[in-house]
């Protein structure tokens, strides 16, 4: 029996537990419980009916799921549940598969978290480690609940935890490497401020210990810890880590210890310069696991980019179409356009969360791209520049649908010049994810005449 299997059975011993949500995360936890350890009772509470729930379990669904907390000894919550009460409301121990994967393994573990760019910094620096030989797992928001490997972690073994500010909400152990990419705005629906958003992150860094490791982005105010902590930045020099474009093609990479690493990018396929900034971010992070120069540059150079994430789509009539349906928020966009090459339009819109479009809108305004706003989100970006003094209004369309905004695009793109989705914008209740949103669009455009 590993350390984690007798921690689990322990601390769930005849107690009265509630799975909380009965996504992935929900059947993983059952799953390790149900095959390890002697609760009193089991039972599971979701909004939705459950299909082929589990035998000899308690089952409460519907909408009011969250009425009994109380009943329970604990309660896993999973990340995508919205507590109806705060936990200091509650007489239950609200807990989850992070919370107590972290409080056996958070000095085998390598967070990270962010508003943009977790999973591709999460995706590469576990590539990196992979490929030079370590024995390592990529789990977390990145779609593979920790509870899914905990039975197989060795003491040498490295985890690489990629943790959303929901999964981090409620967090009492943070890991002992811990990275903060960027903050924006983002899941204000549900934190209300950025203040309340920002504390839910901070999570990531505020339990940890003396020699811990917390590496964050400049821009991102923080709190000394004890933790060594260390800055990065794309644009602030001062930074202790300093990442910027050189001649030549090549990345740099100046530290508070006067290392200069240059980086070709000949053979990168991770396209535009915040993706600089996430190559310095894997570069410190897998140097502290050891990693030699040669072997970072090497694994580095095999990364694929995620989808969805500026990808390349095809070509028709002599435009190149990019899918970023990642994108959710101004700052991703503006990237877009920085990073594709030739940008001419870019399709912006979504659910409207309520964040504050204007430094996007005043980017555009400074730029000659066409801009096709489209659902809540665009209508209220179109609305803005209809009613301000902007560059050229007549580069501004307003469409309701994604479908409208791909056959707008395709007419008024001229050949030679790239078109890309970059939404700046939510995709739910529109679509059931963003994935969804970028396989609509990839389907979108190989429909048009291709090339």
């Amino acid at each position: 029996m590993n350390k984690f299997v007798e921690y689990l059975k322990n601390y769930t011993d005849n107690k009265s537990i509630c799975i909380l949500g009965f996504g992935r995360e929900g059947k993983s936890t059952y799953r390790l419980i149900e095959k390890y350890c002697t609760p009193e009772t089991v039972t599971i509470a979701d909004l939705n009916p459950l299909n082929n729930p589990p035998e000899n379990v308690g089952i409460i669904t519907g909408a009011d799921y969250q009425k009994s907390l109380d009943d329970f000894d604990m309660v896993f919550k999973s990340p995508g549940i919205v507590l109806e009460k705060k936990p200091s409301e509650l007489k239950c121990e609200i807990t989850s598969e992070t919370q107590v994967f972290f409080t056996v393994y958070r000095e085998q573990i390598i967070g990270i978290t962010g508003t943009k760019g977790k999973s591709t910094v999460s995706s590469l620096i576990y590539h990196i480690l992979k490929e030079s030989g370590k024995d390592t797992y990529l789990v977390g928001n990145i779609g593979v609940p920790v509870f899914d490997i905990a039975e197989d972690v060795k003491d040498g073994t490295i985890i690489v935890c990629e943790l959303s500010c929901h999964q981090l909400e409620y967090m009492t152990v943070s890991p002992e490497t811990a990275v903060f990419l960027n903050l924006y705005e983002e899941h204000l629906d549900h934190y209300g401020t950025m203040e309340n958003y920002h504390n839910a992150k901070k999570n990531i860094y505020l339990h940890q210990e003396e020699y811990d490791c917390l590496l964050i982005n400049s821009d991102v105010e923080h709190e000394f810890t004890g933790a060594y902590d260390y800055t990065i930045s794309a644009t602030n020099p001062d930074a202790d880590i300093y990442v910027y474009s050189g001649i030549k093609g090549k990345i740099h990479i100046h530290d508070i210890w006067d290392n200069i690493c240059n980086i070709p990018t000949d053979n990168i396929k991770l396209l535009g310069i915040h993706n600089h900034y996430n190559i310095a971010v894997a570069h410190f992070v897998t140097a502290f696991q050891h990693v030699e120069q040669e072997d970072f540059e090497k694994a580095l150079c095999t990364f694929n980019p995620l989808a969805h994430r500026l990808e390349y789509v095809a070509t028709v009539d002599g435009v190149r179409y990019y899918d970023d349906s990642i994108s959710t928020a101004c700052a991703t966009a503006i990237e877009a356009l920085k990073s594709v090459p030739n940008a001419k339009t870019i399709l912006i819109g979504g659910m409207d969360r309520g964040i504050d479009y204007m430094p996007l809108i005043e980017f555009l305004n400074t730029c000659h791209v066409n801009l096709i706003c489209m659902e809540t989100s665009g209508k209220r970006i179109y609305d803005t520049i209809r009613n301000m003094d902007f560059n050229n209004h007549e580069r501004v369309y307003y469409v309701q649908h994604l479908e409208e905004a791909v056959e707008l695009a395709y007419e008024i793109t001229p050949s030679g010049t790239s078109c890309v989705l970059s939404p700046a914008s939510a995709s739910y209740g529109i679509f059931r994810n963003f994935e969804e949103r970028g396989d609509v669009f990839k389907k979108l455009v190989s429909g048009l005449k291709n090339e």
